[in-house]
C-alpha cells in the first residue's frame, strides 16, 4: 500500500502516515523514522530565546565617554608620576668601545684562565632612599627560542634520582658529556650567566664595600617547590651528585655553586633566576638586593661609586650587550612609564570624543530626522 505525502510534509521531512514503511522495500527500513536535518522545535535551536539589545543614544553614550575619560586620566597621571619617582641607574659594561675599561675583556671565552676583571667608576647624582635592587641585563639573547626553552629536564631539577642519572632527551646536545649525564642538563643551564659584580662606595679615596644580599631573589614557589636537590642517605651534595658531570660551559659543578648548603646545588638562587626564561631578547634578571639599614640614611647616598666586574660571560660573538642596573621599586613594580601613558592616552581620546559627540548632538540632535520625499 502506498503512503501519500503532502508537499508541506515533503519539505518538513515528516510523513502524514502513521508509521508505515515505504512500499516495495525502499531505502528506509520498515517502521523506521525518516531522517531529517531540521532542528528540533525548541526555543534554543529555533532562536526564540528572550534577548536584550542596548539602544545606544546620546543620553547613554556621552556619559560613558566622559566617565571613562575622567577615571582613566587621573589614574594614568598617578601611575606615570609614580614611575618617574623610581630611581634607576644603568651601566653598560660590554666593552665594545675602545675607551671602556672592560674593552680588554671583550673576547673572553667560557674557560678563560685567569678570569678577566675590570672596574667602572660612576657617580650617583641622586640618593636611592628605599631598598635597591641590582639587576644584570642582556640584549640580543633569545631565551624565547622554542628549542632553547624546551632544553631542560624539570624532573631532574625537582630532585628525581632516576632523572638525575638518565636526563630527558629534550636536553640534547647537552644531555651527556664523556658518557656521563650532565646535571643540570640542557641549553638553558649550560648558558647560565656567571659574571661577578661587586659594588663599592668611594669616600675620601677609600673604597667601602656595599653589602649585596644573594638570598631572596628567586620566587618562593621556584625555591621551595620546583627546584630540589636529589635525596639520599646523606646531605653531602658531592655524594648525591656522584656519577654526573658539570655542564660544558660551567667552570665548576652544580654542587659547588655556593658554600652555604641552603643555597647550593639545584636550589641556588642565581641558578633558579636564570632558569626562568625571558620572553623578549632584551631582558633583565635580579642579581642582588641592597637593603636599607635605617630610616635616617638612604640606601645608596649620592656620590662616587665603583663597580668591580669579573668578566666571564661572552656576548660579543652574537652581538649581545651586558648591563648592570640599580633600581628602586614602588607599589606598581619597577620603572615602566608605558602603563601611565596608555591610561592617559585612552582617557584623553574618550574625553575628546565625548566633547565632539556632545557638540554634534547639541547642533543636530533636535533636527527632524524624517526626510521629505519629493514628488
Amino acid at each position: 500500500m502506498a503512503v501519500n505525502y503532502s508537499a508541506k510534509e515533503e519539505v518538513d521531512g515528516h510523513p502524514s502516515g502513521g508509521g508505515g514503511g515505504v512500499a516495495g522495500g525502499g531505502a528506509v527500513g520498515g517502521g523506521g523514522a525518516v531522517k531529517t536535518r531540521k532542528p528540533d522545535n525548541t526555543a534554543f535551536k529555533q532562536q526564540r530565546l528572550p534577548a536584550w539589545q542596548p539602544i545606544l543614544t546620546a543620553g547613554t553614550v556621552l556619559p560613558a565617554f566622559f566617565v571613562i575619560g575622567l577615571i582613566f586620566i587621573p589614574i594614568g597621571i598617578g601611575i606615570f608620576v609614580t614611575s618617574n619617582n623610581i630611581r634607576e641607574y644603568e651601566i653598560d659594561y660590554t666593552g665594545t668601545e675602545p675607551s671602556s675599561p672592560c674593552n680588554k675583556c671583550l673576547n673572553v671565552s667560557w674557560d678563560s684562565t685567569p678570569p678577566c676583571t675590570c672596574t667602572i667608576d660612576f657617580t650617583l647624582e641622586h640618593s636611592f632612599e628605599s631598598n635597591v635592587f641590582m639587576y644584570y641585563g642582556l640584549s640580543n639573547f633569545y631565551q624565547n627560542h622554542r628549542r632553547y626553552v624546551k632544553s631542560r629536564d624539570d624532573s631532574q631539577l625537582n630532585g628525581d634520582n632516576s632523572s638525575l642519572l638518565n636526563p630527558s632527551k629534550e636536553c640534547e646536545p647537552y644531555r651527556t658529556n664523556e658518557d656521563k649525564p650532565i646535571a643540570p642538563c640542557g641549553a638553558i643551564a649550560n648558558s647560565m650567566f656567571n659574571d661577578t659584580l661587586e659594588l663599592y662606595r668611594i669616600d675620601n679615596d677609600t673604597r667601602i664595600p656595599i653589602t649585596l644580599i644573594k638570598k631572596g631573589i628567586a620566587w618562593w614557589t621556584d625555591k621551595n617547590v620546583k627546584f630540589r636537590n636529589p635525596s639520599g642517605d646523606t646531605n653531602n651534595l658531592t655524594a648525591l651528585f656522584q656519577g654526573t658531570t658539570k655542564p660544558v660551559n660551567w667552570p665548576k659543578p652544580v654542587y659547588m655553586l655556593d658554600s652555604e648548603p641552603d643555597n647550593n646545588g639545584f636550589i641556588n638562587e642565581d641558578f633558579i633566576v636564570w632558569m626562568r626564561t625571558a620572553a623578549l631578547p632584551t631582558f633583565r634578571k635580579l642579581y642582588r638586593l641592597i637593603e636599607r639599614k635605617n630610616n635616617l640614611q638612604p640606601t645608596l647616598q649620592a656620590g662616587k661609586y665603583s663597580l668591580d666586574i669579573t668578566y666571564n660571560y661572552p656576548v660579543h660573538s652574537f652581538d649581545g650587550r651586558k648591563r648592570m642596573i640599580l633600581s628602586t621599586i614602588s607599589w606598581m613594580g619597577g620603572k615602566n612609564p608605558f602603563l601611565g601613558i596608555a591610561y592617559i592616552t585612552v582617557g584623553s581620546i574618550c574625553f575628546f570624543l565625548g566633547v565632539v559627540l556632545l557638540i554634534i548632538h547639541h547642533k543636530y540632535g533636535n533636527r527632524n530626522t524624517s526626510a521629505d520625499i519629493p514628488n
